[in-house]
């Protein structure tokens, strides 16, 4: 199973996220580099209104079979920078089933499933990508307590913390037309869920985890990218996101020093114009 389509990059998108996320970068213009993990606030969810789950999650979405596993959580991805997204460029995006796994583990039934996602541009992959999505069981009572490390802070060479609000969720939403409950219903999330409070959403975690590292060092590309979630980020909690002086792995840290999800970052001298590193 697989859906393809086509897009134009636009400045439009990223300059919404960057007014809400990541109001010290530049504007962008037709030309100019997509910063990477940016092309996720381009070719939103797509699933007919009559296709989705009750809790907002495609049931239908021409790629993944469907479940009966009622939950549906986002659990991290692979990413391959081979080469820079431009703004202005015609984009055709092929998203297809992956490896498929169920499993089943302390709280149930669960299914793991990737979705591989290529970005090509006049017959180029630039960018190709696995998510990684899990289906679980209806919340039967506390769940193993999460890992915590009070070290990540302490010996990290930078630490930024990161407040996330209501709107911002909405906004993240909005952009990717991400209709999933948990992230703006108060009442599912708590009741339904099982969970504190709103959630964060995982691949915006995953573009905060990457865009502090990239602006720490600007001399260089990112060419791949590993995320893992490993516990909920819920709104209105200080993140601290944690890094190493090389910005090659940040851990993001919830109150309580609970680790919420790693980012293991390849990057390398950028080019210059002329071809050479710089």
């Amino acid at each position: 199973m697989s859906t393809t389509r086509t897009e134009t990059l636009d400045a439009a998108r990223p300059e919404a996220y960057r007014g809400t996320f990541a109001p010290c970068d530049v504007v962008l213009a037709d030309g100019d580099p997509l910063p990477p993990g940016w092309e996720a606030v381009f070719f939103p969810f797509a699933a007919p209104l009559n296709d989705l789950r009750p809790d907002g999650t495609p049931a239908r979405d021409g790629i993944l079979p469907e479940t009966d596993l009622p939950r549906r959580m986002y659990a991290g991805e692979d990413t391959v920078f081979a080469a820079a997204l431009l703004v202005g460029d015609r984009v055709t995006q092929t998203a297809r089933a992956g490896r498929i796994q169920e499993k089943t583990g302390s709280s149930g039934r669960l299914v793991f499933a990737d979705i591989e996602r290529e970005f090509v541009v006049d017959g180029e992959v630039r960018v190709r990508s696995v998510w990684h999505d899990v289906f679980l069981e209806q919340t039967a009572g506390p769940g193993r307590p999460p890992r915590t490390d009070p070290l990540a802070a302490a010996e990290a060479a930078w630490v930024e913390e990161v407040h996330l609000d209501a709107r911002q969720l909405f906004r993240f939403s909005a952009l990717t037309f991400n209709t999933h409950l948990v992230h703006y219903d108060r009442r599912w999330a708590r009741e339904v869920e099982g969970l504190d409070d709103l959630l964060v959403h995982g691949p915006l975690l995953r573009l905060l985890m990457v865009d502090a590292a990239r602006r720490r060092t600007p001399d260089r590309r990112v060419r791949a990218l590993r995320v893992r979630m490993t516990a909920p980020a819920f709104v209105d909690t200080t993140l601290r996101l944690c890094g190493d002086a090389d910005a090659t792995r940040v851990v993001a840290l919830g109150p309580g020093d609970v680790v919420l999800a790693t980012a293991e970052i390849d990057a390398a001298p950028a080019v210059s114009p002329g071809g050479s590193a710089r």
